[in-house]
Formats: structure tokens, C-alpha cells, sequence
């Protein structure tokens, strides 16, 4: 819970700086810092991974039965948006499954929203699905106590092939690094399919 509250309070930090004016533009809104970041993190999980001797023989006990996991993340997602959308009456069905569809990929589905719906949806996408990251990030200790190993990567959708995959990681242990990579990746690839589909409703 501790490495969780220090990745929250570095992220606040970082948007306090950035808001701030501190940091020279050319930094703060170029995508390449964040990328480079993003490279060194998964260059340090890797090694975490590859120093585990007995990492294989874990990733071979996972049952074949878990790469169902992305589609049970999608359609528990949908479902679950569904019934907070009916709370909601100012927002359409259609409305809260593109958000929901972000899945985490804040980034993406953002843009999408806001091509097909509007600034005003777009900005509910954006916090909805930063929210979920970081809910993800601080909440991933208590997902695994209370729900198990799985619950964290259900719960990063789209984001347990990259900035939640550290916590994951550390949490729910490294046998499951490789279905993590592989839930983010499928989920990952179905926001723009069904982001697209509900925004044409």
C-alpha cells in the first residue's frame, strides 16, 4: 500500500509541476520524456523477472483458462457501466459505454469521445478512465487481499501491459506478468473498435 501511495503522490507532483509552469514547455508537453519513462520501467520489470529462476515454472502453472481474462474484464466493464448508467439520467446508455470502453486508456479514448460526443464527454472519459489507473495503482494491494491475483489485472483494463504492470508485478507476483501483458494487450486493442462503436449510437 506504501510503493502505491508513493506512485499517487509522484503522479501529483508531476501535474502540480506541470501546472505550475516549472518545467520548460518543450518537456512538459512532449510525448518523448513519458515514453523513455515508460521504456526504463519496463526495462526494470524485466530484469526483475528475468532474476526470478523460477518464474517459468510458475507462468507454466497458470491455467489456460485465464487467457479468457481480457474478455471477462471487457464484458464485466460493460456491464457494470450499464447499471451505473441507468444512475444517470442525464447521460445515455450509449454515453456511458464509450466512457467505460476506455478501459484505462485515458490517453485514446479521450480523443475519440471528444471527435464523436464532445468536449464536455470527453473530459468525463479522460478523469473516468485516469481514476481507474489510479485506482488500480493504489488499491492493487487490497484487490489481491480481498478478491485475488487476478482482480488487480481485471481491474488496469488496458493499462497492465504498461504502468500498472510494476504493481502488478509486485502484488500479485511475477508468474503473472505474462498474462498481464496479454490481458492489457487484447484490452488494449478492443478501446478503439468499441469507443467507435458506442460514440456512432
Amino acid at each position: 500500500m506504501k510503493s502505491s501511495l508513493v506512485i499517487v503522490s509522484f503522479f501529483i507532483i508531476g501535474t502540480l509541476v506541470g501546472v505550475s509552469g516549472i518545467v520548460p514547455e518543450c518537456v512538459a508537453s512532449g510525448t518523448d520524456v513519458g515514453f523513455y519513462a515508460l521504456c526504463a520501467l519496463m526495462f526494470f520489470v524485466g530484469v526483475s523477472v528475468g532474476g526470478d529462476s523460477s518464474v517459468l515454472g510458475r507462468i507454466r502453472s497458470v491455467s489456460p483458462r485465464l487467457l479468457l481474462l481480457p474478455f471477462v474484464t471487457v464484458a464485466g466493464t460493460l456491464g457494470g457501466v450499464a447499471v451505473a448508467g441507468m444512475l444517470l439520467p442525464n447521460r445515455s446508455l450509449a454515453d456511458c459505454l464509450a466512457v467505460g470502453s476506455g478501459f484505462g486508456y485515458y490517453s485514446l479514448s479521450s480523443i475519440f469521445i471528444t471527435e464523436y460526443r464532445g468536449a464536455e464527454l470527453g473530459t468525463v472519459a479522460l478523469l473516468a478512465n485516469i481514476s481507474r489507473e489510479l485506482l488500480t495503482l493504489l488499491c492493487a494491494p487490497l484487490l489481491v487481499r480481498w478478491f485475488g491475483k487476478l482482480a488487480p489485472i481485471s481491474a488496469g483494463g488496458a493499462t497492465t501491459m504498461d504502468t500498472t504492470l510494476p504493481v502488478i508485478t509486485r502484488y500479485s507476483g511475477n508468474a503473472y506478468v505474462v498474462l498481464s501483458v496479454f490481458h492489457g494487450f487484447v484490452v488494449d486493442f478492443s478501446v478503439p473498435f468499441l469507443v467507435s462503436f458506442f460514440c456512432s449510437l
